[in-house]
Parts: C-alpha cells; structure tokens; sequence
C-alpha cells in the first residue's frame, strides 16, 4: 500500500528547505521553531516512512541526497500551495495571520475527504474515521482560517467560497507530496497515479493508445480517466482533481494553464448512410444549409466552426445542442441531421457502414488538439513517459495521414 501524503508531518516538511539551506540541524531547528531533537526525531520518521535517505550526516553538518533534494522541493512547492490557499481568507480579528503554518495533515486529509463526499456520514465511510473525529478536524480548521468553510445544505454540507479556495490549495498540495512519494518508490511506478481529462476526440484513438502502451511498460501505475467536455474538465484541472486534459486547444490558453499542440485535426460533415445528401455529387454549402445540425455548446471550437462554415447566410436550424459522441452518433442514425466531427471520433461507425463522411468543410475546417496542464506543473517520471507516449500516438496519427 502506498503512503498517503498527509500521513507525513507537515512541520517536519516544512523543516525541510530549512535543512537543505542551513546545512546544520541546529540551525534548521531554531529557523522552523522546534527543538533539535524534535526535528532529529521528525527527520528519521520521515525517512522511516518514505524508506530513503533524506541527508547524509558528516562532521560539519548535513547535505541533502538527491532523494532529499528532490523532497524538500516537492515539500516547498506543496507548502506553496497551502500558503496562497489561506491567503486572504482570515478576517480581521479572527483566525491566525498564517493559518497554513499550523495545519496539520489530519485537518487537512478530514477537510479534503469532506469536501469529496458531501456529508460527515460519506466522509467517515471512505476514510474509516469517526464522524466527531472528522468535525472536530474540521472545526479546528475553521478556527485557524477565521472563516466558515462548510453550511448545511439539505440533508449534506456545501462548501462556501473560502472552503472551495482552500480544497483547491489542500489538493494541489497533496498531489505534490504524493508525486514525491511516488519518485523516491523503490519500485518504479507504484503509487504514481495519472488522472486524465479526456474530451470527445481525445478518448477515441489518441488516449487509449497511450494507455495501453503505458501499461505494457508499467503495470504498477494506475490511471484514471474522466471524459467530458472542456468546461466539465477546466476547474477539476484547476483544483488538481486531475493532471492533464487531451482535447481542443483554446486560442488564447486560459490564464493559469499552458497548452502544447499534438496535431491539427480536420473536422468532416458526417451523416447517416441513405442520407439524401449523398446523391453522388460533392455536398454544396447550399445542401448543407437545407437540413437540420447537432452542433457544439456555446464556446467550443466545433460551435465556432460551424459558425464560420454559414457565415455569409442565414443559420440553418440546430436543434440539437451536444457534446457526447455517443448521444450524436445515436441521433444521426435515426435522422437527417447533419454535425461536424473528427472522422477518428466515428471510424468504427462508418466502417461499419451506419455512418458517412459527407464531404470536408469549404474552409477553417482544422482544429487544434493538444495537452493542456495547469502552469507550474510538474510531472513525474511515469507521467513525464505519459505525456511522450501521447506525443507518439499523435504523431503515428499523423503519418497514417500522410501515408
């Protein structure tokens, strides 16, 4: 069973940076505010935990290993997130001016499990602790941050704004220490899990082929993939729910994110087979205005392409607004609806002969897939070979193309 990262003391994280830049325990110990013995005895805790050596003892001090090293950035980086989570949320007079250096790993593993269940009652059962055990680790946070971070909502709790801006810190942060854990595993790959936006195109061929090779070369990693559209996806990106979306590229990327492009993909008419449109001549933009359209939500690159498509003419009607393929796919069999796809996202459709291409767009036909990752983002070793191995299938995607 792998580590949990709040099962680690946040102070002795905390101490370190502190190690690493003093080069002494002493100093470490007087900067961070324990005793040195408090601090030896948390050093060697933590070392038991994480089965590594943190710092080599010598005579004039203490130098971190590389296993150390690389700890204590992902401890800083953590320790960041909590920082800017509980900034601005202690109101005057109330709470601690720096609640995020007295939390501790219990408070915050209660809140994110409350946060995740809805109620006391789902919380305790996902985590095997008590109710009074989780609100009292609650409540205690409350105290610190001044601020109210759950009310009662029916028969379960919502979170209140400030409660939703700490979850958001408390998440990244645990995704830090957990990628930490995950490296310095003896066994590669164990503990690493990589959560996947996947959007439509995505998680027809692109996805699944990076799976299956990741899993070939590392059968201890576990990955989690959530389909949905870019707006489904966005803020569970934000709030560190899951590393990675593979889909459309915005143009401009949102602020907070970075995007990398994997291809440009060329969207098709798709239809029905029998459609009257495919009368054996190239569809006009005239036939393609005399039927009906299943098109994109508002704000999404499908919807803009079919803007431009009819931008000379009037509209021609939509009554179906939609972003799961699986719903398109049923209504375009059964009606003379007309949409907009990637042909990868209906392959095994038309080779089964339900579905048809009815013909490339006139023009702006090509939109951009890429990753999307939250800005700062740093990846481990299995996810970092994710990522490659997404590059790869996009780029045997595209010389199938060609070929």
């Amino acid at each position: 069973m792998s580590l949990a990262p709040f099962a680690l003391n946040l102070r002795h994280l905390r101490a370190l940076a502190a190690i690493v830049a003093q080069g002494s325990m002493s100093a470490a110990a007087q900067a961070v505010n324990l005793s040195q013995p408090a601090l030896t005895q948390g050093l060697a805790k933590l070392e038991r935990q994480l089965g590594v050596t943190l710092f080599d003892r010598r005579p004039d001090g203490v130098r971190p290993t590389a296993a150390g090293r690389l700890m204590a950035e992902r401890a800083t980086a953590a320790l960041d997130h909590l920082a800017r989570a509980t900034r601005g949320l202690v109101r005057s007079g109330r709470g601690f001016s720096r609640p995020d250096l007295l939390m501790t790993g219990t408070q915050l593993h209660a809140f994110l499990s409350l946060v995740d269940a809805g109620s006391l009652s789902g919380a305790s059962a996902r985590t095997g602790i008590t109710q009074p055990a989780l609100h009292r680790s609650i409540r205690d946070l409350e105290q610190l941050c001044g601020v109210p971070l759950d009310e009662r909502a029916g028969r379960g709790l919502a979170v209140t704004p400030a409660g939703r801006k700490l979850a958001r810190g408390v998440r990244l942060a645990a995704a830090e220490i957990a990628a930490a854990i995950s490296e310095l595993s003896p066994d590669p790959g164990i503990g690493t899990r990589i959560a996947v936006g996947a959007m439509p195109l995505s998680r027809a061929l692109l996805i699944p082929k990076a799976i299956a090779a990741l899993v070939q070369e590392s059968a201890r990693v576990t990955i989690d993939v959530r389909e949905g559209s870019w707006r489904e996806l966005v803020e569970p990106l934000r709030d560190g729910a899951i590393d990675l979306m593979v889909g459309a590229l915005r143009d401009p990327p949102p602020v907070g994110l970075h995007q990398d492009i994997l291809f440009d993909d060329r969207l098709v008419v798709v239809c029905r087979t029998g459609h009257p449109i495919l009368s054996g001549r190239p569809p006009t933009l005239d036939d393609y205005a005399r039927y009906g359209w299943i098109i994109g939500h508002p704000d999404t690159p499908l919807r803009q392409h079919w803007l431009r498509l009819f931008e000379t003419r009037a509209l021609p009607p939509a009554p179906l607004e939609c972003g799961s393929v699986m719903v398109i796919r049923g209504v375009l069999i059964q009606t003379d609806l007309l949409t907009l796809l990637s042909r990868d996202q209906v392959a095994a459709e038309i080779d089964a002969g339900v579905l048809c291409e009815a013909g490339a767009l006139p023009a702006h036909g090509e939109r951009t897939i890429g990753i999307t990752v939250r800005e700062g983002w740093r990846p481990t070793a299995v996810q970092t070979r994710f990522l490659t191995l997404l590059t790869e299938a996009a780029q045997n995607r595209t010389l199938q193309e060609i070929e």
